[in-house]
């Protein structure tokens, strides 16, 4: 396994799905950059906890599942999907009670062992019409 890849897959597996954000640090610059960051985000590494504080306190569940990776070089991109149950606001979504199922990419570039900088690209769309904040398309 590749040294890059196995940072990404141990970041999701100790914050994303056990929920230690406070160990983040041990796989992310502190001056990171998110190129692509949530509304609201914050710069560098405690711009990124407070975002994943907020979506573990949305979804007290959320479980991060990788479906496929490829490295290059220094960067690594992984295609997720996630699932949780919404139990408090999120985007400026009430909670809803309802289980939700995302799925996206990351692209994450890494410097001397740790993510330097990274890119999200997840269906925000279908996770706002999942959340009932907008309408399902009529067939």
């Amino acid at each position: 396994m590749n040294s890059n890849s196995k940072v990404v897959k141990d970041f999701i597996d100790t914050v994303l799905n056990r929920g230690d954000i406070d160990s983040s640090g041990q796989f992310f610059c502190d001056d990171m950059v998110e190129q692509v960051p949530l509304p609201g985000q914050g710069p560098g590494l405690e711009g990124l906890k407070d975002v994943l504080r907020g979506m573990r306190a949305a979804f007290p569940d959320m479980h991060w599942t990788i479906e496929e990776q490829i490295c290059e070089g220094d960067k690594v991109v992984t295609r997720f999907e996630w699932t949780g149950t919404h139990r408090a606001e999120f985007l400026g979504v009430p909670a809803t009670g309802r289980p939700v199922k995302a799925w996206g990419m990351v692209i994450d570039r890494l410097e001397d062992g740790k993510i330097k900088d990274t890119r999200i690209l997840m269906d925000a769309l279908g996770l706002m019409m999942q959340l009932g904040a907008l309408p399902r398309p009529q067939s």
